[in-house]
C-alpha cells in the first residue's frame, strides 16, 4: 500500500510557487460552484502518520478556501455522550450538508486503528468496525457525497528524524506530544494495522490516496490537485447520474393478491372494564422496567407507523403516562426540512438517537422512506429500494448498542377509518387531526398496503421484529402494544 509513498516525492520551490496560485484560484471556483449547485456534500478525510503535515494540510486547505464554506471538525477521545450511543453516531452528527465541504481530522478510521495498536480489540474486532465503515460510506457515496481520503505517509526513519526537527524549533516544538513519541514507538503496529484497513476499505466508490508526507511542497500540490479534480468531476457529471443500485430484487405483488396485512384480524374485542384493569397493571409494569438498575445499560426506542386515524397518538400518550418526564422524549416526524434535506436521510433520525437509560418514541419514522416517497414518488425507485438496506443496518447498530427497538404498524379497515375521519370533522378539538393529506392517501390505500407488506418482510429481524396491531378497537391495541414493550424490556433486561 505505501511502497509509492516511500521513494522520495519531491517538488522544488520554483515549481510549487508557480503552480499554486492557479490551483488556489481554480479550488476557489469550484468551490463557490459547489455552494452554487448544492448538489453533494464533500467529505475530507486526513489521517496518517504524525508528522507528515497533516494538521499543516488541513490548514492549508483552509487558507485557499473560503473557510466559511468548510466544516473543520477534529475528532479526540469519545465524550460520554458519545459513548452512550453507537459508535458512529458523533460522525454523523458532523456530516456536512450538500454544497459544503466537511473536513475531519481522525475519524472513525483512529478509533478502529488505535482501538487495534493498543490492543483494545482483536483482529475480529478491527474487522467488524471495518465493515461497519464500509456499510456507512457505501450510504454516504450512494446518497452521492464526494468522500475523500488521504493517508499522509512517512517510513520510521523520516518520522523520527520529523519529530526531532520539529522539538528543536522553537516555533514547533509545542506541537511534538508525549503520544507523538509513544505513537512512533508503535510504528511497526500502525503500519500493519493500517495497510489492512486501507486494503480492505479502499473502495472504487470511496479510494484511499496515500501521500508522501515528507516534501511540503509535493505533499500541498498532490493534495490541492487531488481536490481539484475530484470536485471538477462529479460538478461535471449530470445531475442524477449516479449508479442507482438496486439493493433487492424487483418487488412484485402475490400472484393470488393476498397480502400480509388481509391475514390481520381487525375487530379485536376488549371492554373497557377489562382495558384500564390491564392498563394499570401495564403501566406500572412498565414504569418499573425502566427504572430497573440494568435498564442504565441499554435504552427504548419505540417506532410508530399505521394508516391515519389508527390511534398512534392515543398508544403514545398511554406509554407517556407510565414514564418520567426527565427521562423520554417524542419525536413526532413530518416533511424534512431544509436542514435535513441537505444531509443524508436518516440523517434527521440518528440526530434524536437515545443514549443509555433513555427512551425516544418516533411518532412515524424511517419507514417514511419505504411507505409515503414511495407510494407518493418522492424518492426515486433505487433510493426507496436501498432504503430497506440502510434501514436494517440503522437498527443493527442502534441494537448492537444496548438499544431495545419496538416497532408497531396500527392497522384498522378502511371502513373504520372513514368512520374516524367523520368522527373527527365532526368534533371541534380533533378537527385538527384532520387534513387534505390523510384523505388523499384513502385514494391510494392498496398502494399503501403492498408497501407496507413489503416493509415488513425486508425489514422485521429476529432482533428487531415488526409487530402488527389490530387496532379497531383501541383498547384492544394499546394493550397489545403495552404488553409488547414491556415483554421486549424483560427478555432484554434478564
Amino acid at each position: 500500500m505505501f511502497e509509492s509513498a516511500e521513494i522520495g516525492h519531491s517538488i522544488d520551490k520554483k515549481t510549487f510557487r508557480e503552480a499554486m496560485p492557479k490551483l488556489r484560484e481554480a479550488l476557489l471556483d469550484l468551490q463557490y460552484d459547489l455552494k452554487e449547485k448544492a448538489d453533494f456534500p464533500v467529505l475530507i478525510l486526513i489521517h496518517g502518520f504524525d508528522g507528515a503535515g497533516r494538521g499543516e494540510t488541513m490548514n492549508l486547505i483552509n487558507e485557499w478556501l473560503d473557510p466559511r464554506l468548510i466544516d473543520t471538525v477534529a475528532f479526540a477521545e469519545a465524550n460520554d455522550d458519545a459513548r452512550a450511543r453507537p459508535w458512529m453516531w458523533r460522525y454523523w452528527m458532523q456530516l456536512p450538508a450538500k454544497g459544503r465541504i466537511g473536513m475531519f481530522f481522525g475519524s472513525y478510521y483512529s478509533d478502529a486503528l488505535f482501538d487495534r495498536v493498543f490492543a483494545r480489540s482483536d483482529r475480529d474486532a478491527l474487522d467488524k468496525q471495518i465493515f461497519d465503515i464500509l456499510r456507512f460510506e457505501r450510504m454516504l457515496t450512494m446518497d452521492g457525497a464526494l468522500v475523500l481520503k488521504f493517508w499522509f505517509h512517512l517510513t520510521r526513519e523520516q518520522q523520527h528524524k520529523r519529530l526531532k526537527q520539529m522539538e528543536k524549533d522553537p516555533a514547533s516544538s509545542w506541537r511534538v506530544t508525549k503520544t507523538d513519541w509513544e505513537h512512533y514507538e508503535r510504528y511497526d503496529k500502525i503500519r500493519k494495522s493500517a495497510e489492512h484497513i486501507l486494503r480492505l476499505t479502499n473502495t472504487a466508490a470511496a479510494p484511499w490516496v496515500v501521500v508522501d508526507g515528507e516534501d511540503a511542497n509535493y505533499r500541498s500540490l498532490t493534495v490541492g490537485n487531488t481536490l481539484l479534480n475530484a470536485i471538477r468531476n462529479r460538478l461535471a457529471q449530470a445531475q442524477g447520474s449516479k449508479a442507482e443500485l438496486i439493493d433487492a430484487p424487483p418487488l412484485l405483488a402475490p400472484i393470488d393478491n393476498k397480502l400480509l396485512l388481509d391475514t390481520l384480524q381487525l375487530d379485536q374485542s376488549m371492554d373497557k372494564a377489562k382495558y384500564k384493569a390491564e392498563l394499570e397493571q401495564l403501566q406500572g409494569r412498565l414504569h418499573r422496567l425502566t427504572r430497573h438498575p440494568r435498564f442504565a445499560q441499554h435504552s427504548l426506542v419505540l417506532a410508530f407507523e399505521g394508516n391515519d386515524a389508527a390511534g398512534k397518538g392515543g398508544s403514545i400518550r398511554r406509554i407517556t403516562q407510565a414514564l418520567d418526564a426527565r427521562r423520554y422524549r417524542v419525536v413526532p416526524i413530518a416533511a424534512p426540512t431544509q436542514e435535513e434535506k441537505a444531509k443524508p436521510w436518516l440523517w434527521r433520525f440518528w440526530r434524536h438517537v437515545p443514549g443509555k437509560g433513555g427512551i425516544t418514541i418516533f411518532d412515524r419514522t424511517w419507514y417514511g422512506r419505504v411507505l409515503v416517497e414511495r407510494v407518493e414518488g418522492f424518492a426515486k425507485e433505487a433510493d426507496w429500494m436501498r432504503a430497506y438496506y440502510e434501514i436494517n443496518d440503522f437498527e443493527h447498530q442502534l441494537s448492537e448498542n444496548g438499544a431495545v427497538i419496538v416497532k408497531f404498524w396500527l392497522a384498522i379497515s378502511k371502513e373504520e377509518q372513514m368512520a374516524r375521519f367523520k368522527g373527527r370533522e365532526e368534533t371541534g378539538f380533533k378537527r385538527f387531526k384532520i387534513t387534505e393529506e390523510d384523505w388523499r392517501n384513502r385514494d391510494k390505500w392498496d398502494a399503501y398496503k403492498l408497501a407496507v407488506s413489503d416493509m415488513v418482510d425486508r425489514t422485521s429481524t429476529s432482533k428487531v421484529p415488526w409487530t402488527l396491531v389490530e387496532a379497531n378497537n383501541k383498547y384492544y391495541a394499546r394493550i397489545k402494544i403495552l404488553k409488547t414493550i414491556c415483554d421486549a424490556l424483560e427478555a432484554r433486561l434478564a
